[in-house]
């Protein structure tokens, strides 16, 4: 039987995640409070990150750009787009 969480990005509940997807305490409140879902959202979001400033999650700089951003995303405080993204789907470059 799936694990239900209360998502904090869907706002209702759904399908938790398996594990903690990050160390510590910021681990265990995503574990608690962020849907598979959300998280698939947000590997998606960081994966545009990672792609359009070209950042090296291992640079210690470049991480805690990512693990802001994260915790924007999934807990509030808005993200944003970088400038001149366009979507590969055919959307319109960003402002």
């Amino acid at each position: 039987m799936a694990r239900i969480v209360q998502c904090v990005v869907l706002g209702r509940a759904a399908e938790g995640l398996t594990y903690a997807p990050y160390p510590g305490d910021l681990g265990k409140r995503i574990y608690n409070q962020i849907s598979k879902e959300a998280w698939q959202r947000w590997v998606a979001h960081q994966t545009m990150l990672i792609n359009e400033y070209r950042l090296t999650p291992i640079d210690p700089k470049n991480r805690e750009f990512l693990v802001t951003e994260m915790e924007k995303f999934l807990f509030g405080g808005g993200v944003a787009k970088p400038a001149g993204f366009v979507d590969p789907s055919g959307g319109t470059p960003s402002t």
